[in-house]
């Protein structure tokens, strides 16, 4: 276990936020690293939108580049592992921090496919909030951990109860809505989180308690 303290930010439920991820090709695939607004502002909505990847992409040596919001969190808390020594970066006007590496699955990854991440963290989501779940054909559970409107703009957490409905679900996986009474831990502090999408952008970690 690494000696390295947790820093915890609370009350980060339905919190504002965009990402960019700089993509380059490894020699064991492409991989991004991930620069996050958050906690240093809430992605003004003009700043975002007036983004644009090919320019960031020149600017910065990257082989493509993905936005990636905006998007709200749905944990309560999120303990992260280096936040002190976060490097920043400035992206169009948006004051951004590196926060994660992922290995993606392809240069354009497609919905319901795993993405490994490392991203020293442990999300906390409190017992008796409602939370929104995948499960994939080998009774995996995965959380989601923010919903997006990146793909369809009006989408609201009013929507998210109900989203199976809405969804492209491969063969075999279904979407549920429920309210635990425990709190629910995604830890991922000391090792990869497996992160996927669905096909309106939200996102979802494969769950690490069983």
């Amino acid at each position: 276990m690494p000696d390295e303290e947790l820093s915890v930010s609370g009350d980060v439920y339905g919190k504002r936020y965009g990402e960019v991820l700089l993509v380059r090709s490894t020699p064991s695939g492409p991989e991004a690293t991930v620069y996050n607004t958050f906690p240093l502002n809430d992605c003004p909505d003009e700043l975002w939108r007036a983004l644009d990847p090919q320019a960031i992409a020149a600017e910065h040596g990257a082989d493509a580049v993905l936005l990636n919001g905006p998007r709200y969190w749905l944990m309560s808390s999120i303990a992260k592992r280096g936040r002190a020594n976060l490097e920043r970066g400035r992206f169009g006007g948006l004051d951004m921090l590196r926060q994660a590496t992922v290995k993606l699955a392809s240069m354009n990854p497609a919905p319901y496919q795993p993405n490994r991440v490392d991203r020293k963290a442990v999300f906390t989501f409190d017992a008796g909030r409602e939370v929104y779940e995948l499960a994939d054909p080998d009774g995996r559970r995965w959380i989601m951990q923010t919903w997006s409107q990146t793909v369809d703009p009006s989408l609201t957490a009013a929507d998210l109860p109900r989203l199976g409905a809405r969804l492209s679900l491969p063969a075999g996986w279904s979407y549920r809505a429920h309210t635990p009474g425990a709190p629910l831990v995604v830890d991922t502090a000391d090792e990869e989180a497996y992160v996927t999408q669905d096909d309106l952008g939200n996102s979802y970690s494969l769950s690490t308690g069983g």
